[in-house]
């Protein structure tokens, strides 16, 4: 066979060779992280990369992929199909070069090795660039492990994962292209050496069969772990005329960064504080819980929730003071915020005054449960007055720092202010009904002003010439929000416009100036139009 069909035979050999290695990476990246919460590639991209983007460049990807689930889907799926790309490319580079080299006769015992030697190099190349790229996130974990052992647990995942692909790729062309010291007789024309002879062809087949059981491998386990991922409840919204005070636990809001969120195994659990401290400390669950505990009725409200939005819940919380932590640990002169990590490679920090406030709560129990998994099972941090971000699911390291330290999601250029406004909203009735004149209506909503309390909700049926007072029928605590209804009786048909705004406990009376999420929170009134009919 001439030079030119030899070369494009083994480049194929070598395209369906890496194919096939990449997918046996792949599954055994699957595996692992099924059975041992060990973070794949595609989880480590997204949590490096994402804090990158600029916030109001973040939001408009999420709009044009649909929405933020579907941002999630189509970034691991171009994770995993690079991986295919990375291992095609490899291995056609691969079996370029053993092709080259074995056109030279008389070096059976040295013609393999730039081949050989180009495949480890391609191999730690992969693996050191993964190392330096996705340093930040290594100390990810979604089974519980503490930073430091997640941390080498990435590192050699990710190096068994590599060399399990290299290695697959040598073996795959040794048995369907053997080189010259490997044929029969040792002649480059014998049946078995032919690029195009029937062993070779029996075997191309068999490597295209392993190719599509791995297919069937990995993708089983991909539905598997898409079974247990948060698209069926990320986003969820808790709004409508049945509000309850206390929202139950299967209920209450959920926005996450992760497309599978951790199952943190307690006994690999714990929660270090460190950092500019005199005595560091770490604690296991039972040590926490063994604390002295206080139950504390809060309401958490994500940083994206519109004006109108569900993004908001109440609870009840037992747990452990973070200020008694911190104080235990001793707080070395200079310190200025407390920097925390999540097993999930979150991070987000805060004042150390904040983090001393009694009310700053390291939390285990919701509405007289364990935490949810997806609340942040097994301890989660509750920091009253600032948006949901700052309050850590599945909290394990915090260290205090004697300097600023950007987050997760200050990092996309959120914030600096993460004061909840004052807010209030309207939950029933159905606006896009028609209401009739001359009988009564109920409006009812909620109102919050963060760890300020609601001293007041009034409501403007007159497009904001009166306002009036609204009964308060759940007044909540000075962490919580408060439910409010207003009975109003249309007296005329027509399009009518209604608002409704709130005073928190300090006596301010919630803004006008609307202004949207990014970055710092949604403010205004809530302004709604009932069509009144005869």
């Amino acid at each position: 066979m001439s030079a030119r069909p030899r070369t494009a035979v083994s480049l194929l050999s070598g395209l369906v060779a890496g194919i096939v290695a990449a997918l046996l990476m792949t599954t055994v990246l699957l595996l692992l992280r099924t059975l041992f919460g060990l973070p794949t590639p595609a989880e480590l991209v997204g949590d490096r990369f994402a804090p990158l983007i600029p916030a109001r460049d973040f939001g408009g990807l999420i709009s044009w992929a649909g929405g933020y689930n579907e941002l999630k889907q189509l970034g691991v799926g171009s994770v995993l199909l690079g991986q295919l790309v990375t291992g095609a490319v490899g291995g056609m580079l691969y079996a370029w070069l053993r092709d080259r080299s074995a056109q030279h006769p008389g070096q059976h015992l040295w013609h393999v090795r730039p081949a050989v030697r180009f495949l480890i190099g391609f191999v730690a190349f992969l693996w050191l660039a993964a190392l330096v790229v996705l340093w930040p996130v290594l100390p990810t974990n979604f089974a519980g492990l503490p930073p430091g052992p997640a941390m080498v647990a990435t590192i050699l995942t990710l190096l068994l994962a590599f060399a399990i692909f290299g290695a697959t790729l040598a073996a795959l062309l040794r048995v369907v292209r053997p080189s010259a010291g490997q044929r029969s007789g040792g002649a480059a024309g014998a049946g078995e050496g032919h690029a195009g002879g029937p062993h070779v062809a029996r075997r191309g087949i068999l490597m295209g069969g392993l190719g599509l059981l791995l297919l069937v491998l990995s993708g089983g386990l991909l539905r598997r772990l898409s079974d247990d991922a948060t698209f069926a409840y990320d986003g969820l919204q808790v709004r409508g005329p049945d509000i309850e005070p206390i929202t139950p636990n299967d209920r209450f809001y959920v926005v996450t960064k992760n497309v599978i969120d951790p199952d943190v195994v307690p006994g690999l659990w714990n929660l270090a504080v460190e950092g500019h401290v005199s005595r560091p400390g770490s604690y296991s669950l039972a040590d926490i819980m063994d604390l002295p505990a206080v139950d504390q009725e809060q309401t958490l409200m994500c940083i994206s929730n519109t004006i109108s939005g569900g993004l908001m819940s109440n609870a009840v919380w037992r747990g452990v003071p973070l200020a008694n932590l911190i104080e235990a640990a001793g707080v070395r002169e200079g310190t200025v915020e407390v920097l925390c990590r999540s097993v999930d490679g979150y991070t987000d920090s805060f004042s150390i005054a904040k983090a001393l406030e009694p009310t700053t709560l390291l939390a285990y129990h919701m509405n007289g449960e364990p935490l949810p998994r997806r609340h942040g099972y097994p301890v989660r941090l509750l920091v009253p007055g600032l948006f949901g971000e700052k309050s850590v699911k599945w909290i394990t390291r915090i260290e205090l720092v004697p300097h600023e330290v950007d987050g997760f999601y200050e990092q996309q250029g959120w914030g600096p202010d993460f004061t909840i406004p004052t807010r209030s909203r309207f939950d029933g009735p159905d606006m896009r009904q028609p209401m009739p004149v001359d009988r009564p209506i109920r409006l009812n909503g909620t109102a919050f002003g963060g760890d300020r309390g609601v001293a007041g909700v009034e409501v403007t049926v007159d497009g904001g010439a009166t306002w009036q007072s609204a009964r308060l029928d759940y007044p909540g605590g000075r962490l919580t929000w408060a439910l409010w209804s207003f009975d109003w009786t249309p007296r005329q048909a027509g399009d009518v416009r209604l608002a409704v705004r709130a005073t928190d406990g300090t006596g301010m009376v919630q803004t006008d100036r609307g202004r949207s999420v990014v970055p710092e929170g949604a403010t205004g009134h809530h302004v709604v139009t009932a069509m009144v009919r005869a």
